[in-house]
């Protein structure tokens, strides 16, 4: 765990570090969220730590310091990180096609608009790089914006690589591959199933599974105790639930009491009742990690250090340092390259590196940061960013979905870099 350092030797106000207590705080008054934490680490240490609010509201368990989350989202820079120890080992190069380990990818056709039916060869192949830019034409199943996407659902793509109880990755990407590609590689920024590919592709180079890699190549290192694509009986007490706004919920077998105690929020899945107390053959690559924020904050402290954690080195600092850099074609950003808007954020002057967004002009994108600062977050509205420039990260923790109901993670960015005076 990172020690704790005063904000006077870090460079922040404290009274100004109160507006972050207090804007904490309003989520859960306001009924955004029903429970939350915040940490922010510089210069090596932890700034600021808070949390508020209540980890279950039915049985009054509070969110604490040890909760553990579901991060979703934010499992994919850790796939990247692990995929990047293979790339310094000389398993693959970023410009290698995917059907050299991953044949099936070789026929996969891609939409040319209109019915599923209308389609055309591959006019370049997918490669690795596209894979960790999402710009290998793979989309996910709940986009629901066109007939690809709704072949994944009614072939439950999706479902073969979260949480599947019988199938492997192998067999989730073999299946992946027969359904036509959203576009051609290397064209657009899509959103989807590219880091759950790279997850089988940890496999193939590695030799070892998915879980096993992870455990032993990066949890391990970083002493993240917490964190893996289950959570043990024995941590059951320590996991949130997961909860969804009441406005537009549909849960079956919810009615206005039930609506009403919870304070607007919607039970989703009851922490003491979880797919994730079981352990699986197709793990998640690309969002099925859990975590704690301190676990976490080691893994962010290891960017920030450019691949070094307690004199432990992952990544070579260069590596880390193009791993920060946009990969986007042209220099362009996410909103040139196809999604102009995703999570409740806009993609102007963002691009994206080999595992999370980029910022590449804080002025297009319209809020407070560094030019180099990067990013990323799960469904459940959890985020993080690392900014290099300051010395700075922040994570936040929270267990709401969807990620796009609310403006937080803007607002969190104002209260950190406002309270921020040398």
């Amino acid at each position: 765990m990172l020690p704790n350092i005063t904000p006077d030797t870090a460079g922040f106000s404290a009274s100004r570090l109160d507006r972050v207590s207090n804007w904490l705080e309003q989520q859960v008054a306001s009924r955004r969220l029903a429970g939350c934490s915040v940490l922010i680490g510089r210069k090596g240490g932890v700034v600021h730590y808070n949390h508020y609010g209540m980890a279950d509201i039915d049985q009054n368990k509070p969110f604490t310091r040890d909760t553990i989350v579901r991060i979703y989202s934010m499992t994919k820079p850790v796939t990247a990180v692990a995929a990047m120890i293979l790339y310094e080992r000389g398993a693959f190069q970023l410009d290698d096609r995917v059907t050299a380990f991953l044949p099936e990818f070789s026929e996969t056709p891609v939409w040319a608009g209109g019915d599923i039916e209308n389609v055309e060869a591959q006019k370049t192949p997918i490669l690795i790089r596209d894979l960790f830019t999402h710009t290998s034409g793979l989309t996910y199943g709940w986009m629901s914006s066109n007939v690809i996407d709704e072949k994944y659902r009614t072939e439950k793509i999706d479902d073969a690589f979260h949480q599947n109880k019988s199938g492997t990755l192998k067999e989730a990407v073999e299946k992946l591959a027969a359904v036509p590609l959203l576009c051609q590689p290397g064209t657009q920024w899509n959103y989807g199933l590219s880091y759950d590919v790279l997850g089988r592709l940890i496999e193939i180079w590695s030799g070892r599974s998915l879980s096993e890699f992870f455990d032993q190549e990066i949890f391990a290192p970083l002493e993240m105790r917490d964190t893996g694509f289950t959570v043990p009986i024995e941590c059951k007490d320590r996991f949130s639930s997961l909860y969804v706004p009441e406005t537009g919920s549909s849960s079956p077998g919810t009615n206005a009491l039930d609506q009403s105690i919870r304070g607007g929020l919607v039970l989703k899945e009851n922490y003491q009742e979880s797919a994730y107390f079981n352990f699986y053959d197709a793990c998640s690559g690309g969002g099925g990690l859990v975590s704690t924020i301190d676990d976490y904050a080691a893994f962010c402290q290891m960017l920030l250090n450019g691949g070094e954690y307690g004199g432990l080195r992952l990544l070579g600092k260069k590596t880390v340092d193009y791993m920060r850099l946009n990969q986007l074609t042209d220099g362009k950003d996410m909103a040139g390259m196809g999604q102009p808007i995703w999570s409740e954020t806009s993609y102007d002057g963002i691009g994206f590196g080999l595992g999370f967004a980029v910022v590449l002009d804080p002025v297009k994108a319209s809020f407070i940061s560094s030019v180099g600062e990067h990013h990323w977050g799960g469904i459940a509205s959890t985020f993080f960013w690392v900014d290099p420039l300051e010395e700075l990260f922040t994570i936040f923790f929270t267990q709401l979905t969807p990620s796009s109901t609310y403006p937080i993670r803007r607002e969190l960015r104002t209260r950190v870099y406002q309270a921020l005076v040398s």
